[in-house]
């Protein structure tokens, strides 16, 4: 044992020793690989990170962008490569790393509109994209079988497949809204009503609360107590019933006679409702108008701040009159391009996908403190833990150990499974609680936390279960042996399974001087690479 935990303290460092050469190897090969037709005045690009081209406008975006950052002299960032471009957007539109045949076809393509057609490419793989964006709103709408939410998991998966399918056929999202807000009916067979079942209560201001954070991005607390009571008209009607069925319960409007109800909505506007209608749907049909002021602008912003890792509005679910934006023109485009659509979510990745703005480098040229908020590079943000564990899991050919404290066989998951395709959040595993996969809770985007830790990084260079990962990997053997044990070609390889991208003259020359060594050669020696190369930051962050 004490000769096993020296060997492993040995590797450790130098992996670690490996590591640190990274940034230094790139920075000073960028420094020899400047290019030499640009002008003196042009700013030095990074390689394999940037490239630069000015800041060119593609869309009404990034013209929207630029004015705003001239108004305070703020410089944008360079245009990141094509190498961390397509290894960004596999991760922001389905959380999946790129195949290396994937990378390698993109990399070779001399076609101007190249990154236009990777993102049309991978908005049309309807099940990956709703896989990974059932993920997003099963945090928003409290997709959890367990404590507090206790949906159960009949309920949990049929209301996990309604939103999947929702994604999968891109349903409008005024129809989208409407149905989670207006259905009734048994939450194991109509999987909408469980929006209100997922609430941490039944009192009224409860189910407004929830109502609000989710469809209008306002929080309950902060709204002024005649808006309160407002949202509250609108769900007095809103019952619970269980059945003989365990665990079941019916959402309905309670027929109590009653008689018409004077509501006025959060906007002030005065309704009258008469004792027939459902008032759920009065104030539904108000929501999704095209001038409502907050319906399409929570989801724009939403989507603005998952894509851009900062909303126009920040916090994305905090919009209140003492919380303005930083780019008003800028939210207003997005909100009528998305009424424009008929409510089209997918037009709203586009844009943002395509523009200029998105595609911006990692590397920021401004260190104003105005320069995050106004958007003048890629923010830089560790992956969603589903995200990196799968991407692990995917590059060992390993699977994970998922728990839940719900008994088999309601909550039995395969190894094999992808995290990013849990449809309970009572569902976890060691490594998705200590990379801040959120509780689903409360509903709130902050309850995923995406902040390094040490422990975090002590797990990645010293967890059995890693270790475990990389010695039995059955996919890493099989890259090496398809390559003949031949280190330049299973470095290359490397680089492009876990980074996608090419490793650099300089990294492949420190690289090979540590893998031909003697004590580290062979099978040992490519997982002591895949080891640190898991252990980058350029691995385990967005950029």
């Amino acid at each position: 044992m004490k000769g096993v935990f020296f060997r492993n303290i040995n590797r450790l460092i130098l992996a670690s020793v490996f590591l640190a050469g990274f940034s230094f190897t790139v920075c000073a090969d960028a420094k020899k690989k400047q290019p030499s037709k640009e002008p003196a005045a042009t700013p030095k690009v990074i390689i394999p990170y940037e490239k630069y081209d000015g800041f060119k406008p593609i869309n009404a975006i990034d013209r929207l962008v630029l004015a705003k950052q001239k108004q305070q002299g703020i410089k944008p960032a360079n245009l990141c490569s094509d190498e961390v471009f397509v290894r960004r957007v596999y991760l922001d539109v389905i959380g999946t790393l790129p195949e290396t045949w994937e990378v390698r076809n993109f990399l070779k393509n001399k076609n101007p509109r190249k990154r236009a057609w990777l993102i049309d490419s991978l908005l049309k793989r309807n099940e990956d994209f709703a896989n990974y964006w059932a993920l997003k709103w099963g945090d928003i709408l409290r997709v959890k079988a367990e404590f507090p939410i206790n949906l159960w998991p009949n309920a949990v998966q049929a209301y996990h497949r309604w939103i999947y399918d929702a994604l999968k056929t891109n349903m409008p999202y005024d129809k989208f809204a409407r149905e989670l807000l207006t259905s009734s009916g048994s939450n194991f067979r109509v999987p909408q009503v469980n929006f209100y079942r997922a609430i941490q209560g039944k009192k009224t201001s409860t189910i407004a609360s929830a109502v609000a954070l989710t469809f209008m991005g306002r929080r309950y607390e902060k709204l002024s107590a005649e808006d309160q009571e407002r949202l509250n008209n609108f769900f007095s009607r809103v019952g619970f019933k269980g059945t003989a069925e365990w665990k079941e319960e019916i959402v309905y409007l309670d027929p109590t006679p009653s008689p018409p109800i004077i509501v006025n909505f959060p906007n002030g506007t005065a309704t009258i409702i008469p004792p027939e209608k459902d008032p759920r749907v009065v104030f539904a049909d108000w929501l999704i108008t095209e001038k409502n002021p907050w319906f399409a602008k929570n989801i724009v912003n939403r989507i603005w701040s998952w894509l851009m890792g900062r909303g126009i509005i920040h916090q994305p679910d905090d919009i209140r009159p003492g919380n303005p934006p930083s780019n008003p023109e800028l939210l207003s485009y997005l909100e009528k391009e998305l009424v424009k659509s008929n409510y089209d979510l997918k037009h709203i990745y586009r844009l943002i996908l395509n523009s200029r703005t998105y595609q911006q480098s990692p590397i920021p040229r401004d260190k104003s403190p105005k320069a995050t908020e106004l958007f003048a590079c890629y923010p830089i943000r560790q992956l969603d833990a589903e995200v990196l564990i799968d991407a692990i899991d995917k590059i060992t050919g390993r699977g994970e150990n998922y728990e839940s404290p719900i008994p088999e066989p309601f909550t039995f998951v395969p190894a094999y499974n992808r995290s990013i395709t849990l449809a309970d959040g009572s569902i976890t595993s060691q490594f998705l609680e200590m990379f801040g996969r959120p509780p689903r809770d409360s509903g709130y985007e902050s309850e995923r936390n995406r902040e390094p830790s040490d422990s975090q990084r002590l797990y990645l260079l010293n967890s059995t279960s890693i270790r475990n990962k990389l010695t039995r990997s059955w996919k890493l053997r099989g890259i090496a042996k398809q390559r003949k044990w031949k280190p330049e070609k299973i470095v290359e390889q490397a680089y492009l399974y876990i980074l996608s991208r090419y490793p650099t003259a300089e990294e492949k020359k420190t690289i090979l001087n540590y893998y031909q060594t003697k004590r580290t050669g062979g099978w040992r020696g490519f997982q002591d690479i895949t080891w640190a190369l898991i252990n980058s930051k350029e691995f385990l962050f967005r950029h």
